[in-house]
């Protein structure tokens, strides 16, 4: 099977939708809009590449703004296009992160590339999809990329659900450094912060922020669910304040690298 195969069959099947409504998926929408709402400005326009089902490209465009969005999954354009309103100005398409030739350079304020890096496996792709991005955004634009971190998932499904053994069995860590290692049928590439700074160093850019994007969360799921919404104002307020400590990157399952085209 291809990759793209791999992810047509995980999202025909998965909630997409509903993953970023929960209570506990809310902290990584609100904290990704929070960061992209403070460079966002009136007659901006903005590409989400690897865009799925459009929560974000929806949202930013009922603010006004003009939003391209490009998903490769033909299931997720078919709820995007279901999902927009008349009048609204998003266009979607689909495509390939690592090839947007559809488009042209130096074109947009903000370029949103909030799922790609999960499902590319190689280097080499991964440096495509980041120079395409760059690419396309405007000198002085700035950029987000997201990622699925390594040491969250080994604590979360390796150890708090029993998998370890499992996911060693499958050559899915080193039990020495617990470096993890994934393939196209894992469907999510797993990163560590030094890998990520790696990649961002081989484009002309400056890094902005790097974000704990959903923090602790996902090992306390459970119980962010059932919070009240005065103690989950007070969880969002708690997770913003340190969602920049470096200290707290490796517990986050999502991050947020955000940085400027200089």
């Amino acid at each position: 099977m291809e990759t793209i195969d791999y992810l047509t069959d995980y999202y025909e099947r998965y909630d997409e939708e509903g993953r970023l409504t929960s209570r506990h998926g809310m902290v990584e929408y609100i904290t990704t809009m929070k960061y992209v709402e403070k460079y966002l400005k009136p007659g901006m326009r903005v590409i989400e590449i690897g865009a799925a089902t459009g929560r974000y490209s929806h949202a930013l465009a009922r603010k006004g703004t003009h939003v391209d969005a490009v998903e490769l999954v033909e299931h997720n354009i078919e709820i995007f296009r279901k999902n927009t309103i008349e009048g609204e100005p998003v266009t979607v398409t689909q495509g390939n992160a690592m090839d947007l030739s559809a488009f042209e350079s130096n074109t947009y304020d903000i370029t949103l590339l909030l799922g790609p890096m999960y499902h590319l496996f190689t280097t080499e792709d991964k440096l495509k999809a980041l120079s395409e991005a760059v690419r396309v955004t405007k000198k002085g634009g700035i950029v987000f990329a997201a990622y699925c971190m390594g040491d969250a998932s080994i604590l979360s499904f390796g150890f708090a659900r029993g998998e370890i053994f499992n996911i060693i069995e499958k050559c899915m860590i080193n039990t020495e450094t617990f470096d993890t290692f994934s393939n196209p049928w894992d469907l999510f590439e797993l990163h560590r912060k030094e890998d990520i700074d790696k990649l961002r160093s081989a484009f002309p850019v400056t890094q902005l922020h790097f974000v704990a994007s959903d923090g602790y969360t996902n090992h306390m799921r459970e119980t962010v669910d059932q919070m009240d919404d005065k103690m989950y104002e007070l969880y969002l307020k708690y997770h913003l304040a340190v969602c920049e400590r470096q200290d707290m990157i490796g517990y986050s399952n999502h991050t947020l690298d955000i940085f400027r085209k200089e």
